[in-house]
Formats: C-alpha cells, sequence, structure tokens
C-alpha cells in the first residue's frame, strides 16, 4: 500500500502468520476469546487496535461491508472486553455494523474471510453465531430497549451479570431509543449506555475539563463522598432537608454548566463524559469506574468515523456500506455501465420537483442511498432528512399532503416495516396523496435477513386505497412515480437493489397506464405472472420453453394492487395454467393476491402455482447465488414450469 495515498493507515511491522488463506499479524494470532484481551498491557492493546483495523480495511476491500462504523470502535470494542466479562457480561451492539472487531476478537478471527459471504459469518451480530453476540440486531435504535429488557429478565431470575449497550448518535435520532431511555430511567436498574457520537469533535480545553468531569463524576470516591455527605446533612435537625435540596441544586446547577449531558440525567441517567473514544487507557478506565454503579449510567464517548484508513476518514458515508474496493485508492473495484435503480428514481424526484411546487422529499438519515442527493442540493428548501425516524417520515408527510404538497418518501423495504401503523392510520385511512419509493425490496444480498425485502407485497397490499406497483426496468420505474404523484391516492412502487439490466429495456414498450398489465411474451400452454425485475427473468425461461415447443405466455403485472381485473378474466378464459413469481415471501404475497382473485370471481378451472420465497428468513449471500437456492434464476423458473406442466398432462 502507498503510505503517502494512506498517510494514516499504519500497521504495525510485524511477522505475518498464514491462517484459513488470510493472512493476521503475531499480535491477532494470540487472540482467540476475550479472555486473551484482558492479559495485554495497554501498548500491546494499542498494537493490537492497529492490527484490527489492518484486517478489517482488507476484509472489507475484498468483500464490502460496513467500514466506516466499524473501524471507528475498536479502542472501545478492546476496552469493553478487557474490562467486562463476555459472553457472561452482555455487549448490546445497536445496529451491528460495528462488530466486526467484536467478532474477530471472540473466538471468529478464524473465519473472519467469510464476512457476508453465503455460509460465512453475518455482517451483523447473530445469536446463533456466538454467545457473545447477546442480541441479534440489523436495524437501529433496538440496543436500550433490548438491554432493559435483558436486565429485566437478570433480575427477575435473580442472575448477576453486568449489561451494556453501544449505541450510535445517528441511532439516537430513533424514537425508539428515547422510549428505552424513558423506561429505563424510570426503572433505575443497572444498565450501562455507550453513546458512540462521531459526529461531534472536542476542543483541547472542552476536552481536558471533561476528562477531569468524567473522573471526579465516575469515581468511586465522589459517589461515595455525595451519598454520605447527603446523609450528613439530611440528619441535621429542621434544616438538614433544605441543605440537601440546595446542594442537589447546586450540584445540577455546576454539572448543566459543565456537563452537555443533562438531558440524559433528567431521563434517570448518570451522564459521563465525553471522553476519547480512541483513548483505550481513559475507556478502561472510565468502564472500571462505572461497572459498579448499580443506576442507569450513559458513558458519551467521541469517536472518528472511518479511524484508520484515510478514505473512509474523508468520506464516511461513502464507506458506510461498501462493496469491495482498491486499497490504495478507496475506488469501488465495481464501475457499472447501467445505472443503478436508486439513481433513476432521484432523476425523476428531481425532474418532477422541478415541474411542481408541490413535490417535496422525505428520507430517514438515507439520502445517499436512496438517490436524493442532487435533490438536496438542487432544492434544499423541499428536502428532509428526518433522520432515523421512519414512523415520524410517514406522519410527517401525511401532514404535507393533507396542505396539498405531494410528498415523496423514500425509503427501504425493510425500513419501511418500522412506519406500518402510521402507512395505516395517518396515511391511506385518509387517503392521502403520498408516495413512497420502497427500495431494496426483494432479495438484497450479503446483508441478510435484516436487510431482505420480501415482506412489502404482504404487509402493503391489504391496506385499502393503496395502490401497490413493481416496475420492470428503469423507464417504467420513471413512469410510475410520475404517476403516483399526479394521482390522488397514496402508493407504493417497490423496486429492487442493483443496476437495471439494458435488455429489459426493449422488453415491451408500451407506457405505464393505471392499473394496466403488459403481455411481454404471446402464449397458449400456460402463462405466467411475474412482477417487477422477475419479468425478464421470466421471459428468458418462457424462451427455453418455447424451444421445448412449450407455449407459455408472460406478462408484467405491473400492478400488484389494484390487478388489472379486465385482462385477468379474459387471461382466465384462455389460459387455465397460471404460474405466479415474485421476490417477497409467498404468503400474502403478489401470487397470493390472484388465488383470492380466482376465489371471489367463482373461477373453477384455472390452476395455479405461486413461485416466491418460503416461510423462512433468507440468509445472507449473494443475490445471483440466493436467487438461484430459492428456485427465482431462470432455471428455477424453468424447471418449476416443466414440472407444473408435466403434472397437469399438458404436454
Amino acid at each position: 500500500m502507498d503510505s503517502k495515498k494512506v498517510a494514516s493507515f499504519k500497521p504495525i511491522a510485524k511477522k505475518k502468520v498464514a491462517e484459513s488463506n488470510k493472512t493476521y499479524f503475531s499480535r491477532l494470532t494470540q487472540i482467540n476469546s476475550p479472555k486473551d484481551i484482558k492479559l495485554l498491557n495497554l501498548e500491546e492493546l494499542e498494537e493490537l487496535a492497529l492490527e484490527l483495523r489492518d484486517v478489517i480495511i482488507k476484509q472489507v476491500s475484498t468483500s464490502g461491508g460496513h467500514l466506516a462504523s466499524s473501524l471507528g470502535v475498536i479502542e472501545m470494542t478492546l476496552a469493553l472486553h478487557t474490562v467486562f466479562d463476555s459472553p457472561n457480561d452482555k455487549i448490546v451492539w445497536d445496529v451491528g455494523h460495528q462488530s466486526y472487531a467484536h467478532k474477530i476478537i471472540t473466538g471468529r478471527g478464524n473465519k473472519f474471510h467469510t464476512l457476508r459471504q453465503h455460509g460465512g459469518l453475518s455482517g451483523f451480530p447473530k445469536r446463533s453465531e456466538s454467545p457473545h453476540d447477546a442480541f441479534g440486531t440489523g436495524h437501529s435504535s433496538t440496543s436500550i430497549s433490548a438491554a432493559l429488557g435483558i436486565v429485566e429478565g437478570r433480575d427477575r431470575l435473580g442472575k448477576s451479570f453486568k449489561v451494556i449497550a453501544v449505541i450510535g448518535d445517528g441511532a439516537m435520532t430513533g424514537g425508539l431509543a428515547f422510549e428505552g431511555l424513558n423506561h429505563a430511567g424510570h426503572l433505575k436498574k443497572d444498565l450501562i449506555v455507550i453513546l458512540n457520537d462521531n459526529e461531534m469533535s472536542i476542543s483541547p480545553n472542552v476536552g481536558a475539563l471533561s476528562s477531569y468531569l468524567t473522573r471526579m463524576l465516575s469515581s468511586d470516591f465522589y459517589q461515595k463522598i455525595k451519598k454520605e455527605t447527603k446523609f450528613f446533612i439530611e440528619i441535621i435537625p429542621k434544616v438538614g432537608a433544605p441543605m440537601s435540596k440546595f446542594a442537589q441544586k447546586t450540584e445540577d446547577t455546576l454539572k448543566y454548566f459543565f456537563v452537555p449531558g443533562m438531558v440524559f440525567e433528567e431521563l434517570g441517567f448518570t451522564y459521563v463524559g465525553p471522553i476519547d473514544g480512541h483513548d483505550i487507557g481513559k475507556l478502561i478506565d472510565t468502564f472500571k469506574h462505572v461497572k459498579h454503579n448499580n443506576t442507569p449510567t450513559l458513558i458519551h464517548v467521541i469517536t472518528k468515523k472511518g479511524k484508520g484508513y484515510e478514505f473512509s476518514e474523508k468520506d464516511p458515508c461513502i464507506f458506510h456500506g461498501v462493496g469491495p474496493f482498491e486499497l490504495d485508492t478507496g475506488e469501488s473495484k465495481k464501475s457499472p455501465l447501467n445505472p443503478q435503480y436508486c439513481t433513476l428514481f432521484g432523476e425523476i424526484a428531481l425532474e418532477l420537483a422541478n415541474e411542481d411546487k408541490r413535490v417535496v422529499a422525505i428520507t430517514a438519515a438515507m439520502s445517499e442511498g436512496t438517490g436524493l442527493t442532487e435533490f438536496a442540493k438542487r432544492h434544499p428548501e423541499r428536502f428532509y432528512d428526518v433522520g432515523i425516524a421512519e414512523p415520524h417520515a410517514a406522519t410527517f408527510a401525511a401532514g404535507l399532503a393533507s396542505q396539498g404538497l405531494r410528498p415523496i418518501v423514500a425509503v427501504y423495504s425493510t425500513f419501511l416495516q418500522r412506519a406500518y401503523d402510521q402507512v395505516i392510520h395517518d396515511i391511506c385511512l385518509q387517503n392521502l396523496p403520498v408516495t413512497f419509493a420502497v427500495d431494496r425490496a426483494g432479495i438484497v444480498g450479503e446483508d441478510g435477513p435484516t436487510h431482505h425485502g420480501l415482506f412489502d407485497i404482504s404487509y402493503l397490499r391489504h391496506i385499502p386505497n393503496l395502490v401497490l406497483m413493481a416496475p420492470k426496468n428503469g423507464r417504467e420505474l420513471k413512469e410510475m412515480v410520475r404517476l403516483a404523484v399526479n394521482i390522488d391516492k397514496p402508493c407504493a412502487i417497490r423496486f429492487p437493489r442493483g443496476t437495471v439490466c439494458n435488455e429489459l429495456e426493449i422488453l415491451g414498450q408500451a407506457p405505464v397506464e393505471f392499473n394496466k398489465a403488459e403481455v411481454v411474451k404471446e402464449g397458449s400452454t400456460a402463462a405466467i405472472l411475474a412482477v417487477g425485475h422477475s419479468v425478464f427473468t421470466c421471459y428468458n425461461a418462457a424462451k427455453r420453453l418455447e424451444k421445448h415447443g412449450v407455449s407459455v405466455m408472460v406478462v408484467n403485472m405491473r400492478f400488484i394492487k389494484p390487478l388489472d381485473e379486465d385482462f385477468l378474466i379474459s387471461l382466465f378464459n384462455k389460459v387455465k395454467l397460471i404460474l405466479t413469481v415474485e421476490e417477497n415471501v409467498q404468503m400474502g404475497g403478489f401470487g397470493s393476491s390472484i388465488l383470492e382473485f380466482i376465489n371471489s370471481k367463482g373461477i373453477r378451472d384455472v390452476i395455479v402455482k405461486t413461485i416466491g420465497l418460503p416461510d423462512n428468513f433468507v440468509e445472507h449471500g449473494k443475490q445471483d447465488l440466493l436467487r438461484h437456492l430459492y428456485g427465482l434464476d431462470e432455471d428455477g423458473i424453468y424447471q418449476a414450469a416443466i414440472s407444473f406442466i408435466e403434472k397437469r398432462s399438458v404436454l
């Protein structure tokens, strides 16, 4: 690696050891469990932090993953495992995308080269993967509530261990985090919350003062003196109680002046910090001081996202979730010629905003990921990033729509799950024209079960008033967004993660019309009804069937709800064997809607086979591999069609 290009990344020069086709530095090969961490002195821990950065950067450059967040918490991770006793003590990672160092030092270092690969290590904490993963995560703002539940379970069962929730400042924007804080403060339970703040910076003066206050406020001596002083003051006849209140008020006033965490104090937490999250010694001292507290404690830790790798430090958003990249330049190893679906969505959203002043865009801390960066630059007064608060985003959009605006909410399928009640109660019940651009619908890939968008058809299509669409290609995506913004109904448009396939652009050119399906291939033996990007896969499978003398029609349904009923009635009069294909769970999905329609119309002579995902959570792995495993690639659909038709003795 060019040291001039990556000045801040300097792994120590020690003898390398090859293991499992990966290269580890000698210090790291000595670590097989957290117990080994406790044997290291401060200098050795600092060396280990460098080695961990080296391993993580190299692995993520190969497999992709969440780099910046993991690099920012390495020292904190080492300090946690030095002071606390995992897995007896429970460390709950919020989101969990920052847990790579934790995985390596908890006995999974020899498997780290399998990160995010099918059958390998998950990119997030996973209870079935290791006892050191106290709680499975993948979505944000869950750690405090989960940790508090673990605390209450511990106390009710009479057990004794510490529980630590590690939450980032971004996840703190989620309402669930404050619900957990509020309840924890009310219960006054023995819980430690570490606020990993990677946005603030500490000036030298504030840093020195806060370092002193941290030592003072967290020390056993201070806590003992505080309790004993309060006791002796209160036993003074007549004046004791007023003096105690005055002393408490004076202490609070000083803490309000010096300590930036009184909001947490008001919620019932003892606030400690801020402290330097890359100073292992200070972290260890602080954790040791608070370890014996028996009331809620919040430790405010300042870290640098992406620390140790120049490119991730400069652009932590890009390196938050990144694909394979070149170590020396930080540039992506993949340069797709075709545009991403989210890019095309961003283009049409901006185009509509240029044409119509009523159009506004909303995102929940995902402006780059949803393609709205240019919209935000061009129309900042009409762009709203509400933080990690999907329920608020939905209800906020409802309020905007009630005043005549046309809000577009850009959200990942798996995150829209969090706003389910708001979609029903605040939007659809009032029939407000809010458009949801549901990105990452279907199989997402290496991020696994917490991120696959496999439930949105099931949880959206049964809501009254909602229009649900799925484009087969980029052109249809743009036409659907335009259509949605211009009709007076709530709409959701689901589209996949990844690039747009050029071949899809030549597959059918009929413009999108409300509630109208499109036949992309004629056929007479059977018909495949497909939604979304699966249309092209089904088209290829049908062409293979045609070579074997089987004539199969392929229909791009476009509208999952409402169905094109006139077309379906006409189709069922001609074709009696129907296959439905979707990247969604079969239960309650698109195929179910076809079965329900047939039943409602009393149709008796049409046989339907549904193809989709089974009733289980889909593991992590590359998109193409998972589609093959679940029969959603060309070969899987071809084989399913052959089997289905042969069983009906049609061939």
